[in-house]
């Protein structure tokens, strides 16, 4: 019952760095479109200037790089069905937002070229970390709420953050803009036990590689906890998970099975 004009879903994910907003963007991608390369990431950092909505779009007739066409409408027009990830969108010209208001309401966006490129088969996500210091001011993941045998629940208030991120990103975004966007995303900050989960999902990826080598890989409960505690940053939550498995797990793995210590 969706309106056939406009694209499938519109989204704004808000959230600390490294809550996995875009890997939840990947995973959307896979399951609508078949792959997770089914999305096209635009880091909205690169297009703070005017000019730069020629590059999203196409140069005009007459400028360089007219042939070329532009990075989002040669995508979309190449692959029409996918998730098409707007990254730090508050970090875009106003320019750029009046584009997105096309696309938004039209499910079409017309390039350098004077084609009318289809998005109405897309999803829009557009990610932002306006009013995100109100989820950093909480303890993220280490404060308990009265559990024993460690770390369990973060004690904090998503409704109060809720009602600061809304304020948040009324002062950052036009009216118009955000009553066009289906549903806005608000990412809680990660717990210990979410850390833990991301920990077993990176860890049997790596099973699943070394079972091909015969090799079975086991990780005790204190040796996820260490995972957990080495690989987590106040500042960038768990994007350094994947590193810390690498540089404790993965090399000295691949160390001993070149040194035929592991049979």
């Amino acid at each position: 019952l969706r309106d056939p004009r406009r694209p499938i879903g519109s989204f704004i994910f808000v959230g600390p760095t490294g809550v996995g907003k875009t890997e939840l963007a990947k995973a959307l991608a896979e399951f609508m479109f078949d792959s997770d390369e089914a999305m096209t990431r635009v880091d909205m950092s690169e297009f703070q200037e005017r000019h730069t909505v020629s590059r999203l779009i196409g140069a005009p007739p007459g400028y360089v790089g007219y042939d070329e066409g532009g990075q989002l409408t040669e995508s979309v027009r190449r692959r029409p069905y996918q998730v098409v990830l707007f990254d730090e969108i508050e970090k875009a010209h106003p320019d750029v937002f009046n584009a997105l208001l096309q696309v938004l309401d039209d499910g079409r966006l017309t390039d350098g070229q004077g084609r009318s490129v289809d998005f109405r088969n897309t999803i829009i996500i557009m990610t932002s970390n306006a009013g995100t210091e109100y989820l950093r001011a909480a303890p993220i993941g280490f404060a308990t709420r009265g559990g024993r045998g460690g770390v369990q629940e973060a004690d904090f208030d998503m409704k109060e953050a809720r009602q600061k991120v809304d304020e948040a990103l009324k002062q950052a975004f036009r009216p118009e803009f955000l009553n066009r966007i289906d549903e806005i995303i608000l990412f809680h900050p990660l717990t210990m036990a979410d850390l833990t989960r991301i920990v077993d999902l990176q860890v049997s990826e790596l099973t699943a590689r070394l079972h091909e080598q015969q090799v079975t890989l086991h990780l005790s409960a204190a040796a996820r906890q260490l995972l957990v505690t080495e690989g987590y940053s106040p500042v960038y939550g768990a994007r350094p998970l994947r590193r810390a498995i690498q540089r404790m797990v993965e090399t000295p793995l691949s160390r001993a099975l070149l040194r035929g210590e592991i049979q």
